[in-house]
């Protein structure tokens, strides 16, 4: 097969092609690849690729060394068509040979040189090439519009070419394991989410919450990601993982790659978790990723003796890692960590972070107000970030969290200003199986929750998936909260009355929890009129209820919601 016809087999079509030419001694291997899968490797060294897709080719050496992870650290240096240079991270792929991924930010011709920390090895060292990149002209989002970043609002996402990107997050922690089989468990996993509007995939790394280090579970089809006492990384654990954050690029999934749950540090100290989040780094950073330094960041481990000096060895030690991981990551994607509470709160210095992530509990509705106070609360802080809650009352958890919950904390928050949301379900995140439910934890007790594939048709995750097409349907990244323009409201007294965000003299959007009145609307223009109707927050349909234009004080009073549910009233201004 020629490399044009494996592109377009694998679904790249006519994206456009990159080449790649060797100069200089040694064994620098010329292998193609596009950024979901395998070579595609003929005699005369080039490669190709695309804008946006992660060319990779691989450095092996003629000198052997006794523990090469240990010995030998590898970078790229990529200098782009206008003079910048890109400093890449190369991972050691087993036995004597480093591999790079780089995906180019433009079409356009590329040099680069490599850099090795033995700089007598010329196999590894004073490498140099041309990358000739042309490009991509598919209709994968995250390749379309290319990585992603904090907008310049400080609030929300964007793609590279300023396209706004609306986070709606799942939770698989442990989704790189063997329990959830591939290809056949995670494609179809991936497949549902995508069909219900998720954007987003957190992930765990391989060294995972809820089980002692080198348990069997946390395994995948390769081993575990490291060594007996962490001596070293095991490559062919992340070549299994590989496989997964791939499939999860191609399906327009962002995947938010967690290192580790946080009292690793502990456990690995600070110079092994530099080494894991540089294998992460070079491996997966030239995807549209984020990265979450840890899970539970400042959270002793379980059955920690000295669980204060370990919370504070940890908030010390995630601060120095960001600061490191920002060092060799030329991409910059966006930083944060997964928190007991506030992310900013899990860190020394905030302003390592890019956006804040928020922990705020899973007791049903008892979770409310401190989610809305947290939401609240630390868009008020500086330095301004983005703000999303990354974990609140998954899915059937404790026996309760129902459907309902996760429709209000979703709305909730994001008519209050978050930039995205992160579902999670009982049962998915640890990757329960009807023959093996994941069991206890160190602490003793077992979680519980169904099956995965069971847990996945829970009706939460298609209604969030509602909630995010609809916002999606405006200019979302403009809407302001306005608690005050919608009455009754909510207050810190009662949280389940009225949300209200807008675009000034365009939209209002009015979240109503259980109320037994109608809202009345204010603050409404007098020289506008709206057409209003009714969302169903369960089934995304709408009803028409009709135009609708202010009174002497500038107020509209709705009518009664069609039943004592929850619903969304919706007024557009009128063309």
């Amino acid at each position: 097969m020629n490399r044009r016809s494996f592109l377009e087999k694998a679904g790249l079509g006519t994206a456009g092609f990159a080449s790649l030419q060797e100069t200089g001694a040694g064994k620098g291997i010329g292998a193609g690849s596009r950024s979901a899968s395998s070579n595609d490797q003929d005699t005369t060294g080039a490669q190709y690729g695309v804008q946006h897709c992660v060319s990779e080719w691989s450095y092996s050496s003629g000198k052997a060394y006794d523990d090469p992870f240990n010995d030998v650290e590898l970078d790229v240096i990529f200098t782009d068509p206008q003079g910048r240079e890109h400093r890449m991270p190369a991972f050691w792929a087993g036995g004597q040979t480093w591999r790079i991924r780089y995906s180019p930010e433009s079409a356009g011709r590329y040099a680069y040189r490599t850099v090795s920390s033995d700089t007598s090895n010329s196999d590894l060292h004073g490498r140099r090439g041309i990358l000739e990149v042309s490009e991509y002209q598919g209709d994968n989002p995250l390749r379309k519009h290319g990585p992603l970043r904090v907008a310049s609002d400080q609030r929300h996402f964007e793609h590279a070419d300023g396209t706004h990107f609306l986070w709606l997050g799942d939770t698989w922690w442990m989704g790189l394991c063997h329990r959830l089989r591939w290809p056949e468990d995670f494609q179809k996993l991936a497949a549902d989410r995508v069909s219900k509007g998720f954007s987003v995939i957190q992930i765990v790394a391989g060294l995972y919450p809820d089980m002692p280090p080198f348990d069997p579970r946390g395994a995948n089809e390769a081993g575990f990601p490291w060594e007996a006492n962490y001596a070293r990384i095991n490559p062919h654990y992340f070549d299994m993982a590989d496989l997964r954050i791939r499939e999860l690029v191609d399906r327009g999934l962002a995947p938010c790659i967690v290192g580790c749950w946080g009292y690793f540090l502990i456990f690995m100290g600070i110079r092994k978790i530099k080494q894991h989040w540089r294998n992460i780094v070079a491996r997966w950073g030239a995807y549209p990723a984020f990265w979450c330094l840890a899970g539970e960041g400042t959270m002793p481990y379980y059955l920690s003796k000295n669980p204060e000096e370990d919370s504070a060895k940890q908030k010390s030690g995630w601060t120095e890692v960001a600061r490191y991981v920002r060092s060799i990551d030329p991409y910059r994607h966006p930083i944060t960590i997964h928190p007991s509470s506030t992310a900013r709160d899990s860190v020394e210095d905030p302003s390592v972070l890019d956006f804040d992530m928020l922990q705020t509990g899973h007791g049903d509705r008892t979770s409310y107000p401190n989610t809305i106070n947290k939401v609240t609360g630390e868009l008020e802080r500086t330095p301004r970030m983005p703000v999303l809650a990354g974990e609140v009352c998954y899915e059937g958890i404790l026996d309760e969290n129902r459907q309902e919950v996760s429709r209000f904390v979703y709305w909730a928050c994001m008519l209050s200003g978050a930039a995205g949301h992160t579902y999670g379900a009982d049962g998915i995140w640890q990757v329960n199986t009807a023959e093996h439910p994941f069991g206890p934890s160190p602490h003793g007790r077992s979680w519980g929750g169904p099956p995965w594939n069971v847990a996945a048709e829970l009706p939460g995750s298609h209604q969030v998936g509602l909630a995010k097409k609809l916002l999606s349907s405006y200019e979302w990244w403009r809407l302001e909260p306005h608690p005050e323009w919608v009455e009754p409201r909510w207050t810190t007294e009662n949280y389940q009355l009225p949300y209200c965000a807008a675009i000034p003299g365009e939209l209002r959007i009015v979240f109503v929890p259980l109320l037994w009145g109608a809202p009345k609307i204010t603050h409404l223009e007098s020289d506008l009129g709206y057409q209003a109707s009714f969302f169903d927050p369960r089934t995304g349909t709408r009803t028409p209820i009709g135009e609708v234009r202010a009174d002497a004080q500038g107020a509209w009073q709705a009518p009664l919601t069609p039943t004592f549910e929850q619903w969304v009233i919706i007024l557009e201004k009128k063309a």
